[in-house]
């Protein structure tokens, strides 16, 4: 079962350079010279003891050459003799896994009949895009199977049944095959692109939402059985009661995801889009499909432990009421302690290294990142990649005024003519690829140019600073927009407005805290430079959205019990009720998030880490210990401006 259907893009890698943006623009114009219809992969031969090539050696480099092309195209010898590149041309239009297949049958020609103690190493833009499709074959359904395991063990430790979790299981599994049609649909008529990460992402949402939406509506049921002996009545009305938190909880994730349209970059937009018709689509199958086949099979699906009336009630036994109990006679201090360690792990988040090179976007192995770094060893710096200028033609003589005045160029040609009034520069500077200082190179040269009208600046160093500005301007945007949203959404739902206030600024601490710890954990423990662009602002989205889920399973149970037993104990009873299923919910997101870390690329690990452990911060402290302390305190006036806890004095005999 493929996450994204039988579409060549699912092994592509995500489009993340603005349109507007000048890099982008570039890649544009390129298209209008000659041979735009090709695109350089770049084959770099050198010895394996790191010695200078003999005639022999180049001699064997020559033919690998002449193996991989019909061009005469001369190999170009290091300035310290130890390695020597050439350049093949190949069909710009490859893609997906079929350019992965023909820079294969390259690599593959190339060492044929290599002596030994030669390398020899593909690398360049579209051996990069082929080593990220190579990465992801398979891997869709290795991160499907995965997912799939891992929420059947945790679904069966759950529910102690052998026959239950096959329900839920194959209720949600074809909610994903739905969801990948879905959104390959949407992707068609919107015109929006996905790739392997986009799919994998999405479908590791709808497994774990859907399966926290199965989780409340059997835990539900479950509890109706206890106190009715028909089980078609208990089923209506287990989905009554936690339908509308179901509803409510997806609307928030839904909204907030669609947040991510109001982004740049175009690998954001696409996932908001693509991840909120899937979660659409797996509360569709949970509140459908779902109470039909729990109905079909009836009350004996939980063989052995079947539920009956008179089992015991958890909101009032059990360890989650004893815990809730405990914090609400010492809820001063609970409140304190919790929030001022979220608080310190919170700070420490300034100062977090965010922005992966081209080089570092692979937690595995790559050829492209090998040869890539053979070739920035022996050449100049920036010759393994140089930058791109494109400017009109009648303005060449100053832009080549200006490239001789920038300190940071250490050589420039200029190339051909488009026939369309264009012309191109290839420049060697003298920073590193992928380096601060290449970084630093781009925008001098940009300001050099500033005076030429249509003097643009592109390759992938400005790629790269690109991205990295419009993923600090999608934050800025993005961010304040998903908390309106949330907020908006629980003051509607709650129909209050201390609440929300409260549970949106403890699940922002919390998601802070948890980023924090996470960045440091993926580089402490596994060594990554830094966050990717993207992991901050989709681990913060993911935490607040999918926080707020247990947030409105609590709370909505809260707020049911109030009328009856006041605030401060309807808040004891809500955590008792919920207690089991938001931590089984709870244990599931988070173990289906780290599956993430099957896939190739750093970003979706670092992203498994962090919403990983922010999801168990959230439903071990946050949900168990922060916010029943906080509503003891406030009591009543947490339903603000509303009165639905008519008691003046509530009950504080609250009994373990």
């Amino acid at each position: 079962m493929a996450l994204v259907g039988e579409n060549d893009s699912a092994g592509q890698a995500p489009s993340s350079v603005p349109p507007a943006a000048d890099s982008a623009q570039v890649t544009e114009l390129l298209t209008q010279f000659p041979g735009a219809d090709t695109a350089p992969v770049i084959l770099v031969v050198s010895r394996d003891d790191r010695a200078e090539l003999n005639a022999a050696d180049l001699d064997a480099a020559e033919q690998a050459l002449g193996r991989l092309t019909d061009a005469d195209t001369p190999l170009v010898l290091a300035p310290d003799g130890k390695a020597t590149l050439g350049i093949v041309e190949i069909d710009s239009t490859l893609s997906g896994f079929s350019l992965s297949d023909t820079v294969t049958s390259l690599r593959e020609a190339a060492i044929d009949g290599l002596p030994d103690g030669l390398s020899a190493q593909l690398t360049g833009g579209p051996a990069f895009g082929a080593d990220i499709a190579d990465s992801f074959s398979g891997a869709n359904f290795t991160l499907l199977a995965v997912t799939a395991l891992v929420v059947a063990i945790l679904l069966i430790a759950t529910y102690r049944s052998p026959i239950l979790w096959l329900v839920p299981l194959f209720v949600i599994g074809l909610g994903d095959r739905v969801a990948t049609s879905v959104g390959t649909a949407l992707a068609e008529v919107t015109g929006l692109s996905f790739d392997g990460s986009t799919s994998g992402i999405t479908s590791v949402l709808v497994f774990g939402a859907g399966t926290n939406y199965a989780l409340l509506l059997i835990s539900r049921y479950r509890e109706e059985l206890r106190a009715r002996t028909d089980h078609r009545e208990a089923l209506q009305h287990a989905v009554r009661h936690a339908g509308p938190a179901i509803l409510a909880s997806n609307a928030t994730v839904v909204l907030a995801l669609l947040t991510l349209l109001l982004a740049i970059l175009p690998s954001t937009r696409s996932l908001g889009a693509l991840a909120a018709a899937g979660l659409v689509v797996a509360a569709v199958f949970v509140l459908v499909v779902l109470p039909p086949l729990l109905a079909l099979f009836g009350p004996k699906l939980f063989w052995p432990f079947v539920p009956k009336p008179g089992d015991k009630d958890t909101a009032t036994t059990g360890t989650w009421h004893s815990v809730a109990a405990a914090v609400s006679r010492n809820p001063i201090q609970t409140a304190s302690i919790t929030l001022v360690a979220l608080i310190a792990c919170a700070a420490a988040l300034f100062g977090t290294e965010i922005g992966l090179s081209q080089t570092e976007q692979f937690r595995v192995t790559a050829e492209s990142v090998e040869g890539f770094d053979t070739l920035a060893e022996h050449f100049p710096a920036g010759l393994a990649d140089p930058t791109t200028v494109v400017a009109p033609t009648e303005s060449a003589g100053r832009v080549d005024t200006a490239l001789g005045s920038a300190s940071s160029v250490e050589t420039f040609t200029r190339g051909a003519d488009s026939g369309t009034g264009l012309t191109q520069w290839s420049v060697v500077t003298d920073a590193a690829p992928a380096s601060d200082e290449a970084f630093d190179a781009v925008t001098g040269l940009r300001e050099a140019l500033t005076d030429i009208p249509d003097a643009l600046v592109g390759g992938s160093d400005a790629q790269a600073l690109d991205t990295n500005e419009a993923a600090a301007r999608d934050r800025l945007v993005v961010v304040p927009a998903i908390l309106i949203v949330v907020l908006l959404v629980l003051i509607a739902l709650l129909r209050s407005l201390v609440a929300p206030l409260i549970l949106v600024g403890t699940t922002v601490l919390s998601a802070l805290a948890a980023l924090c710890v996470g960045s440091w954990f993926s580089s402490t423990v596994f060594g990554f430079p830094a966050l990717d662009d993207n992991v901050p602002l989709f681990a913060f989205l993911f935490l607040v959205a999918l926080g707020v889920d247990y947030t409105i399973f609590l709370v909505t149970r809260t707020r049911e019990e109030t009328p009856g037993h006041g605030t401060r104990a309807a808040n004891v009873r809500a955590v008792g009720a919920t207690g089991g299923v938001i931590t089984s919910a709870g244990i599931v997101l988070a173990a289906v998030f780290c599956v993430l870390g099957v896939l190739p690329l750093i970003t979706l690990t670092q992203l498994g880490i962090i919403v990983g452990f922010g999801i168990l911060l959230d439903t071990f402290v946050v949900r168990t210990l922060v916010i029943p302390a906080l509503f003891t305190l406030v009591g009543p006036g947490i339903w603000w401006p509303n009165r639905i806890d008519s008691s003046s004095t509530e009950l504080m005999d609250v009994k373990e």
